[in-house]
């Protein structure tokens, strides 16, 4: 079974993609900001990690920024709004795998999480 981490300062969200990534057969953690984040993918080693962008105590740019200086395997979609393409090309460049718009619909996040999972 994979393991994904979902971060988001949204509890709505984080409940949502967990509730969704669950029924699916994931194993899910969540975190709520950056901090907590790093140290949970660090005791974690999550395969996967959903990653928002925006949010508080380090956002998703430094976060995917520290996860790719001591991995490259971990897969990480950046969920991002739809005003924020200059942050999206900056996570390009870093090293994110994936990234998408909210509000994800369901089945574009579990294509793309089952494709990124399989390579």
């Amino acid at each position: 079974m994979n393991k994904v981490m979902i971060v988001d300062d949204s509890l709505f969200v984080r409940n949502h993609l967990s509730g969704l990534l669950a029924q699916n057969g994931y194993q899910t953690i969540t975190a709520e900001d950056g901090e907590q984040a790093l140290a949970l993918w660090r005791r974690e080693h999550p395969d996967a990690v959903l990653l928002d962008i925006t949010m508080p105590n380090r956002d998703g740019l430094d976060v995917l920024t520290e996860i790719r200086a001591y991995d490259q395997r971990t897969k990480v979609i950046m969920l991002t709004a739809l005003d924020q393409e200059l942050a999206v090309i900056r996570a390009i460049h870093i090293g994110a795998n994936e990234f998408l718009v909210k509000p994800v619909p369901p089945a574009k996040l579990l294509t793309t999480l089952r494709n990124l999972l399989r390579h």
